[in-house]
């Protein structure tokens, strides 16, 4: 308790009361012809918002390596035994945590984002990523991807949703009819949180229409669904070879540590966190660009204005906010305009809402109950004739 009050305080010292107290709005009431242009939204973010400030950069770093190591360090004193597995469930849970902090550091200097020698940069990214079993290239080629298209249903990555018309739409809606809202959503949750991260890595699940099936960030061959554009095109192979060798090297220490203490110490200090940053990934993906009242645009509606502006920020508070470097609640601003850094983008988001106070969208909704309500509530879209937008 005096940890939380301790950094609720520092954060209220160094953080303005409307950035950690935003307006209640859940959704913008925005028609399609108040939107404004995509240069009028840039603009109102200065450029010295994505200067880099070396002292807090480093120190976000050094915060999330310092508690990552310590607790991974804990792990190995943990005895494998059967009473220790609530002491192993609670070690999963808040070492994943710590650890997704490393995770969003390495997302950013995906973005060009942490340092102005992209060298540098590039190399720390890959080297975080890596150790978290994740392709650095090829997840920041559909990542931006996904920026670029954001909720786009045929373009987009990432999240996308099918139409209730198609196939898998049909299939989705069918189970949500049969199993009830309660056991859909728990089965929502199971697909996203658990598996979900290693489909869409494999088989490109959740990607958008356009791509094909699979979408393998691992393999850039044949698929069996060509679609029609390419999310990794064929001069994407040497980057998407050193993605792999990256992986393949931590895999191979893997195996080395576990040759000398064991499988069951390793799937559990390794592999227990390994789940859980991947739930938070999930989660954070998921609710910042799904909600019942969000939509979604064909290529004939879209627009990257349109897109962007469906991101939402969320209360993840003062303590999340500080391990994943405002992550959740700064996306807004993020999805304008990725190079800034993180410790700016609460600035941003302030100016965004300070310029378009019924554009920027914000849910105060409690996480738990944000991501319950979107697990059992969105399953395929339909369109809306009123305004040619897609929508739950």
């Amino acid at each position: 308790m005096r940890v939380g009050l301790f950094i609720d305080a520092v954060l209220r010292l160094t953080l303005p009361d409307s950035l950690l107290t935003p307006p209640v709005r859940v959704s913008p009431a925005i028609t399609p012809d108040s939107y404004p242009s995509k240069r009028d939204l840039l603009t109102t973010l200065p450029v010295e918002l994505t200067l880099h400030d070396p002292f807090k950069a480093w120190g976000s770093l050094a915060l999330s390596a310092g508690l990552s190591a310590v607790a991974y360090g804990l792990g190995t004193q943990i005895p494998l035994a059967h009473w220790a597995a609530p002491l192993w469930l609670l070690y999963g849970v808040a070492t994943g945590t710590v650890a997704m902090g490393l995770w969003v550091i390495a997302h950013e200097c995906g973005h060009g984002a942490f340092h102005p020698n992209r060298r540098l940069e590039t190399t720390l990214g890959f080297l975080l990523h890596s150790m978290l079993l994740v392709p650095y290239y090829s997840w920041a080629r559909s990542h931006a991807v996904h920026h670029a298209h954001c909720n786009h249903l045929e373009a987009g990555e990432t999240h996308v949703p099918p139409r209730a018309e198609t196939l898998s739409g049909r299939a989705t809606e069918a189970l949500r009819q049969r199993l009830g809202r309660p056991l859909f959503g728990a089965f929502s949750l199971f697909n996203h949180l658990v598996i979900g991260w290693p489909l869409y890595l494999f088989l490109g699940a959740t990607g958008g229409e356009d791509y094909g099936r699979p979408t393998s960030h691992f393999w850039n061959g044949k698929r069996f669904d060509q679609g029609r554009r390419a999310l990794f095109p064929r001069g994407f192979r040497g980057r998407m070879l050193r993605s792999d060798l990256g992986l393949l090297g931590v895999l191979a220490l893997l195996v080395a540590l576990t040759v000398r203490f064991g499988a069951g110490r390793v799937l559990c200090v390794y592999g227990l966190p390994y789940v859980v940053v991947n739930a938070w990934l999930v989660i954070y993906t998921w609710l910042q660009h799904t909600d019942v009242d969000i939509p979604h645009y064909s290529t004939a509606e879209w627009t990257w204005v349109k897109g962007a502006m469906q991101t939402v920020d969320r209360p993840y508070g003062p303590l999340l906010n500080l391990l994943h470097h405002g992550i959740g609640s700064t996306h807004v601003c993020h999805h304008l305009n990725s190079r800034i850094p993180h410790y700016n983008a609460w600035r941003g988001n302030a100016l965004l809402r300070q310029r378009f106070p019924e554009l920027v969208r914000y849910d105060p909704t409690p996480i738990h109950k944000a991501l319950w309500r979107v697990a059992c509530d969105c399953g395929a879209v339909r369109r809306n004739i009123s305004d040619g937008t897609f929508v739950y």
